[in-house]
C-alpha cells in the first residue's frame, strides 16, 4: 500500500506518534487520519482499533471539539431531562488507542496525502496520512435573512441546546417582573423555523419545559406562552407517513402550538417577525432548525464532490470521482458524503445518527479488510424506522415502514432505542439514572443566566474609576497658596458670603 514519506510543514507539532516521519523514510505502520469525530469519526475509529492492533495501524482523530455529541438526545437536553454533559461522549475515554487532535481542519490535499490543521490555539500545521476518513458531519443550512445572523440561535450542538434552555428560562424570569404588555409579550413568543425531526422535538421539548416552568410563576399565565412553528414545505417530519406527520400536527396544535406551514420567515431584524404569507410580531427567540449542508471545508479540497458539496462515494464507503473512478486511500460516511442506498436505487443514505453509527463501523471494518489486503463490502442497511419525542411522555413512532406508534409507547421507544445507539455504558447509564431522578424528584427548571458570560459581572466590577475632574485654577493672588490655605482665606471661609 502506499505510504507518504514528505514531513508535515508544521508551525507547531504534534506530539510524539503523530509527527511524520522523517524525509525519504517511509513509515513503519500505516496512519489512518480521520476527519471528524462525530459519530463516524468516532465510531469508525474505535472499530478499526478493535480489529487491529497497533502494530497494524495508528489512528487519529482530528475535531475541534473534544467529545462527541449524540445529536438526537440535544432537545432532551434542552428541555432538561437529560443533563448536557452525558449526551456527549469525551473522545479520551470513547477512543482508548487512539491519538486525538482538538483543532479544525482548514485543508484537504489529498492528493499529496496531507491535511491542514489549526489548533484552538497556536499556528496551523500539517499532518500527513496513508488513508483519509472524512467524516466532517454538517453544518446549519441557513439563509439571508435580515436579522437571522444576529437573532437566531442554532440547534447542533451542545453549547447551542444548553443556550436554548437557558435563553427561554431567562426570559420567563425576566417577563415575571416586566409589567410592559408589549415587552413581556415579546419575551414569552418563542419562534422555530423547520418542521423537520430537529425542529419539532426541539419545539415541543422546549415548549413542554416551558409550560411546566411557568407552574411556579403566579405573575404569568399558561395562556401568555406562544410558542410558533414556521415550515416552509406543506407538512412537518417528512421522515415519516403523512398520517404520524398529520397526527402530530394535529397534537401540537393542541398545545397551543401556532403553525405555518407553506410560509418562510424573511425578515427578523430587532426581534421583528415577518413572515412571507403577511403575518407580523415580535419575539425574542427565534430557533433556527432548517435543514443542514455539507461541511464547507470540504470546499478547500481535492476531494470529488456532488452538486451540494458532498463527498461522492460508492457503496462501499469508497471516495470516487464522478465517473465512479475509485480515489486510493479515502473514505467518506455521514451528513458530509453522498453514500448511495442500495435499497432504494437512485437515492442516497439520509443524513441521520442511524445511518451515520453504521457507516462509521462499516468503515472500520472495510478499512481493516483492505489492510490486511482484502475486498471491501457494499455498506447496506435497511432503515428500522423513526422516532421522535414529542415531550414528556409523548412520541410518535414508525418502525419497519409501516408500524406506526403513537403516545407514551413511541416515547418509550424513542428512549430506548437512543439511549442503547449512546456509545459507551458509562454514558448510558448516567442517561437512565437522570431519567429515573426526574420521574422521582421533577426535572430542574431554573435559568443560569449568566453561564454564557461568567466573567461580565467581574468585568463590570473592575472597570477603573472615572478620574474626578481636576480643580479650577486659583485666582493669581492664591495661586502660590496650598489648597488648604487658599480654602481657609477665601471669603467664604471669613464669612464674606457677598455675591460678586
Amino acid at each position: 500500500m502506499p505510504q507518504s514519506s514528505a514531513a508535515p510543514v508544521d508551525a507547531a507539532r504534534p506530539a510524539g506518534a503523530l509527527m511524520s516521519a522523517p524525509v525519504g523514510k517511509p513509515r513503519k505502520v500505516p496512519r489512518v487520519l480521520v476527519l471528524g469525530g462525530g459519530t463516524v469519526g468516532l465510531y469508525s475509529a474505535r472499530r478499526l482499533r478493535r480489529r487491529l492492533g497497533k502494530r497494524d495501524a495508528a489512528i487519529v482523530v482530528v475535531d475541534p471539539r473534544p467529545y462527541m455529541t449524540y445529536a438526537p438526545f440535544l432537545p432532551e437536553a434542552a428541555a432538561g431531562s437529560i443533563d448536557p454533559r452525558n449526551v456527549v461522549a469525551p473522545h479520551r475515554r470513547a477512543l482508548k488507542g487512539v491519538d486525538v487532535l482538538q483543532g479544525h481542519v482548514t485543508q484537504i490535499e489529498h492528493a499529496s496525502r496531507r491535511v491542514q490543521i489549526t489548533p484552538i490555539e497556536g499556528e496551523p500545521y500539517w499532518v500527513t496520512y496513508d488513508h483519509l476518513v472524512v467524516g466532517l458531519g454538517s453544518v446549519a443550512r441557513t439563509l439571508p435573512i435580515p436579522g437571522l445572523a444576529e437573532q437566531g440561535i442554532g440547534f447542533k450542538n451542545v453549547e447551542e441546546a444548553i443556550a436554548l434552555r437557558n435563553h427561554v428560562l431567562g426570559r420567563i424570569d425576566v417577563a415575571a417582573s416586566t409589567w410592559d404588555p408589549e415587552l413581556r409579550r415579546k419575551m414569552l413568543t418563542f419562534v422555530f423555523v423547520g418542521g423537520g425531526f430537529a425542529g419539532i422535538e426541539a419545539l415541543a421539548e422546549v415548549e413542554d419545559m416551558a409550560r411546566y416552568a411557568v407552574r411556579k410563576y403566579k405573575q404569568i399565565e399558561q395562556s401568555e406562552l406562544r410558542f410558533v412553528l414556521v415550515e416552509g414545505s406543506r407538512r412537518i417530519l417528512p421522515e415519516v407517513n403523512e398520517e404520524l406527520g398529520g397526527y402530530t400536527l394535529e397534537q401540537l396544535r393542541k398545545r397551543d402550538i401556532e403553525i405555518f406551514l407553506s410560509t418562510f420567515l424573511n425578515s427578523c431584524v430587532d426581534g421583528h417577525i415577518v413572515l412571507s404569507d403577511g403575518t407580523e410580531f415580535d419575539a425574542e427567540t427565534v430557533v433556527w432548525t432548517a435543514g443542514v449542508k455539507a461541511n464547507p471545508v470540504l470546499q478547500d479540497s481535492d476531494l470529488p464532490l456532488d452538486k451540494l458539496g458532498r463527498v461522492i462515494c460508492n457503496a462501499r464507503l469508497q471516495v470516487t470521482d464522478a465517473d465512479g473512478a475509485v480515489v486510493a486511500d479515502a473514505w467518506a460516511a455521514g451528513d458530509c458524503a453522498a453514500v448511495p442506498d442500495l435499497y432504494n436505487p437512485g437515492q442516497f443514505c439520509p443524513p441521520n445518527a442511524q445511518h451515520a453509527l453504521r457507516e462509521g463501523n462499516h468503515i472500520g471494518d472495510n478499512l481493516a479488510l483492505v489492510l490486511r489486503s482484502a475486498q471491501p463490502t457494499e455498506y447496506k442497511h435497511r432503515n428500522v424506522g423513526a422516532v421522535a419525542s414529542l415531550g414528556m411522555y409523548k412520541g410518535v413512532a414508525q418502525m419497519f415502514g409501516r408500524i406506526k406508534v403513537r403516545g407514551f409507547l413511541a416515547w418509550v421507544l424513542h428512549r430506548s432505542y437512543h439511549v442503547f445507539a449512546m456509545p459507551t455504558f458509562n454514558r448510558k447509564l448516567r442517561i437512565a439514572a437522570g431519567w429515573t431522578g426526574s420521574v422521582l424528584l421533577r426535572r430542574e427548571v431554573v435559568a443560569l443566566g449568566s453561564l454564557h458570560d461568567p466573567r461580565a459581572e467581574f468585568r463590570a466590577a473592575s472597570v477603573p474609576a472615572v478620574p474626578k475632574a481636576a480643580p479650577a485654577a486659583p485666582a493669581s493672588g492664591d495661586a502660590a497658596l496650598p489648597p488648604q490655605k487658599a480654602e481657609k482665606d477665601s471669603p467664604a471661609a471669613k464669612g464674606d458670603a457677598r455675591p460678586a
